[in-house]
Parts: structure tokens; sequence; C-alpha cells
């Protein structure tokens, strides 16, 4: 395939969306399928010539957008909403052959961007601020909220299109331009969302041009956003290490971060658990886009009495999973993204032996030259150990002991990250304690449930080494907006504050 040329397969999802889109010619980045290996375009990079230009066109739609009422604003986001409904099918095809995800929970991702529209849309009838009550008489105190500017994203390779619309129908909602920089493993999905998004805005026929930008390129262009004083909100998904870096950028210049970083996760399996249903959530958030989800169950925390039965059992139900192509949909698990990760898995697993574990599974399995599939694995630990508190990006099941449930929600926290966390338990009391403050430290805590999975409605992020950040749902559009304390005096008097004499003349 000569370069900045689409291949075939990418072609035809790209017809049946209706896009019709030429990559200029010169030498571009190359776009390879974890699934099969094979190169699947070549997209022109983002030079920080066009990049800096892309953030000005951004700033100029934003000064136009803000004065489209927010309602009618939202009408923009449900277009685009009903148009991901008529090219579901392709669009999840397109993500599946990209990042190695299996079709139904390809599917399941562009419902979720679907789902966000209909979130945002609701959203845009609903920014409301407060009417506070005053000591002053002939006074009023409000609460107003207004949009930021240009919101800037970067997102990772293993969600390519949902994470994006956590953040940005939000914030177009609520009055802000979008610049996304997605991750360079997975431009593809990238581009074709954002070619939609320009078709809806078309038809909506209100928006100004470059309202919703893409920037093509490596870890020079994030440095760009993260350092860009013209980005008052930057959000970031992807490692701890990325945005640590990216928090400093943005705190240097006093801008907004929203950070959605890694998570370790656990669930906590108590002898009362209703086993066979523990058995499917553990199965689902530990194998799941084979590992590759910020939310994955990495850690089980089991108690002695029930712990060969349910390790039994798990290796029987992971033993069952079939690892393969992806757009297979007899296959359960597809590929991990590249060599990098398989590397990182491998070297996981040995140190894990060498502190004390047994593993089983977590072999490369059959598949084309270039691809890496994987067994998962589970690994059977004397304690927590420094590899069971360190977040691989793959799927590796670590499984603890514990006695007490206080040293199971011990072992739950004891770690950097503060994500996703589950419990699996028929008593009330385990489980309204694990919810409690004395119970999980993390952002998400599940019972009977694993985990993976989140609906859109909640609130989703985690604390610690997660970020702190909170992307989409319940009242995040308070992230994407700048809050005014206004005071209105309609009296004829001039009273102070705190009872302060000031008198003049």
């Amino acid at each position: 395939m000569s370069a900045n040329r689409i291949s075939a397969p990418v072609a035809a999802l790209f017809e049946q969306m209706n896009l019709r889109y030429a990559p200029p010619a010169g030498a571009g980045l190359p776009t390879v399928s974890p699934g099969t290996g094979e190169e699947l375009a070549r997209l022109p990079l983002t030079d920080m010539a066009e990049a800096d230009a892309v953030i000005a066109r951004a700033q100029a739609a934003f000064l136009a957008w803000r004065a489209v009422p927010a309602p009618v604003r939202g009408q923009l986001v449900r277009l685009y909403g009903d148009l991901l409904r008529t090219y579901k099918e392709p669009l999840a095809r397109l993500l599946s052959m990209e990042c190695g995800k299996i079709l139904t929970e390809a599917r399941g991702e562009v419902q979720e961007v679907i789902d966000i529209c209909e979130f945002a849309t609701g959203l845009s009838r609903q920014l409301h601020g407060l009417s506070i009550a005053t000591e002053r008489p002939g006074h009023k105190l409000l609460e107003t909220w207004h949009p930021m500017g240009v919101f800037g994203q970067i997102t990772a390779f293993n969600f390519p299109a949902a994470v994006w619309a956590w953040g940005t129908m939000v914030a177009l909602v609520c009055g802000n331009s979008a610049v996304w920089k997605p991750s360079e493993k997975t431009p593809l999905t990238a581009l074709a969302c954002t070619l939609l998004f320009e078709r809806a805005a078309a038809e909506f026929g209100q928006a100004p041009d470059h309202l919703v930008q893409l920037l093509i390129g490596g870890a020079d262009l994030g440095v760009l956003l993260a350092e860009d004083a013209r980005i008052p909100v930057l959000s970031a998904t992807g490692s701890t290490r990325m945005g640590r870096d990216v928090a400093v950028r943005v705190a240097g210049r006093f801008g907004r971060a929203i950070l959605e970083l890694g998570g370790n996760n656990a669930a906590i399996v108590t002898p009362s658990a209703d086993l066979d249903l523990a058995l499917r959530g553990i199965v689902f958030s530990a194998a799941g886009t084979a590992g590759q989800r910020c939310t994955t169950l990495r850690r089980l925390i089991v108690h002695d009495s029930i712990r060969d039965d349910l390790v039994a059992r798990l290796k029987s139900a992971l033993g069952s999973l079939v690892t393969g192509d992806p757009l297979d949909e007899a296959n359960h698990v597809g590929p991990l993204i590249d060599e990098a990760a398989f590397t990182a898995m491998q070297a996981a697993l040995a140190a894990a032996r060498e502190q004390g574990g047994t593993v089983w599974g977590g072999e490369r399995a059959a598949g084309p030259d270039g691809c890496f599939y994987v067994r998962p694995a589970l690994v059977e630990m004397p304690g927590q150990t420094e590899i069971v508190r360190a977040e691989t990006f793959a799927p590796i099941l670590y499984v603890i002991s514990y006695s007490d449930f206080d040293q199971a929600i011990a072992l739950q926290n004891g770690v950097p990250q503060g994500l996703s966390s589950a419990v699996f338990t028929r008593d009330l009391r385990e489980a309204e304690l694990f919810q409690s403050a004395l119970g999980s430290d993390c952002g998400i805590a599940n019972v009977n449930i694993g985990t993976s999975g989140a609906e859109i409605g909640g609130a989703f992020g985690g604390e610690k080494a997660t970020g702190g950040g909170r992307a989409s749902g319940s009242d995040t559009w308070k992230a994407y907006m700048r809050r005014a304390t206004n005071t209105i005096n309609y009296s004829n008097d001039l009273p102070l504050a705190q009872g302060v004499k000031f008198d003049i003349g």
C-alpha cells in the first residue's frame, strides 16, 4: 500500500458510512491492525505549525458557539447521536479492526457514544446555577455557570471513541469548542468519528466552522495541548506516568486538568458470596478487552475458606475462553495492542514467579505473524507483592487470600491506584462497610458486580494515582464550565457584608 493510502477493508467501511476521505501524498503515520498485522492506513501527521492553527481556529469557533443557547447546542449533539445509530455497525467494525476489541465490545463502545449523546442532549436543558440566601436586605445572591473556551482531549487506544465522547459531547453542550488528540495507535476511529460529526454539524447549520478538530500524531502534540494557555480545560486518559507529566504542565499555567489514569482494580470474594454470580463477573472483568481496560480486574482477594474452590472454577472458565480474530463473533478475547504490551505481560509474569507466585496460563496463543494473542493468566500469590501493586495492561489476574474482612479492605486499598473495586457478598454489613467511608477508597465501589462495565449516568473516574478526575456522568459538566458568583443590589442602600461600616461624606 502506498504512503497515505487507506486499505481496501477500511475504504469499504468508510464507504458504508458515506465518508469521503483521500489522504494527501507523503510520509505519514502507519496504523496496523493488532488482529491481523496488516497495515490499515497511513495518515498525515499534524505538524506543530498546523496544530497551532487548529487551536487558533478552535478559539474562534468557541467565541461564536458560546452565544448559541445551550438547548440549541444540544440539538447538534442529538443529530450526531442519530447519525451514529445509522452507522453503528461499520463504525464498530472499524473500531474492532483497529484496536483489537472483540466485535460485541466494539458495538457496545459505539452504543456508549450514542448514549452519551442522549445524556448530553438532556443535560443541555439542565445547566443550572443557584439562588443563594443573602444576609443583606434588598440584595440577590446567585451562582451562574459559563463556557470555559477550548476543550482539549488526549485519549488512549483501548476506548478510541467512547472516552472522546464522554468529554467532547458534554463540553459542546456547555458551550466549548474541542480539539482531540487520539492515540497514535487508533487514529482511524478518531478520523471516522470526526468526519461523521462534521456531517452532523453541516446538517445542523448553526455551528461555526472548526467546532471539533483532530490532531494526529505523537506525544509532542499532547505536550502542546498541555502547555497551551488557550486551552483552559484538558482531559487526559492514559497511564499514570503520562498523567503526572500532563498535570504538571497544565498546573504550571493554571489550567484545569481532568485526569483518568491507571487502575489496579480488586474484587473481594467473601464466604457468603454467590460463587456462580461472582465467577461471571470476575471472568469478564479480568479477560474483557484482553485485560486492556483501566477498569480491568487485576487483583482477586478471596477468603481462605473458598479460595481453592473458586480458583478451580476460574481456571475452568478462563480455559474455556476462545482467543482469536476480534471480528469473529465466536471469540471472547482479541489480541494485545502490540509487541510492547506482550513483552510487559511476560515481564510481569516472570516477576510474579520470582516473588513466589504460581502462574497458570499467560502464554502466547496462535495468530498471524506480528500479532500478539495471549491466554488470560491466573496467578496465585503468597501476598500483595511489588508486582501485584503495579498495573500491567494485560489479562493477568492475581489471587490473594484473606481471613478477616478488615484485612481484605486493607489489601484492596493498599495500592497506589484507586479507580474501580468490587465486593461479592450476601452479607449486608459487609456490603455497606465496603461502600462506606471505612471501605473502598476507589472512585467506583460495586457490590455483586465486576469492576468493568460502568454505566454513563454515574461519574466515572478514580482517586490517588488514578488522577482524581471525573470525565463524564452525574454533575461532571461543572468541570467543563466556569463558575461565577453574582450579587445584585435592587435597593437604595449599600450595606456591606459581615457588618462592615465604611461611611463616606
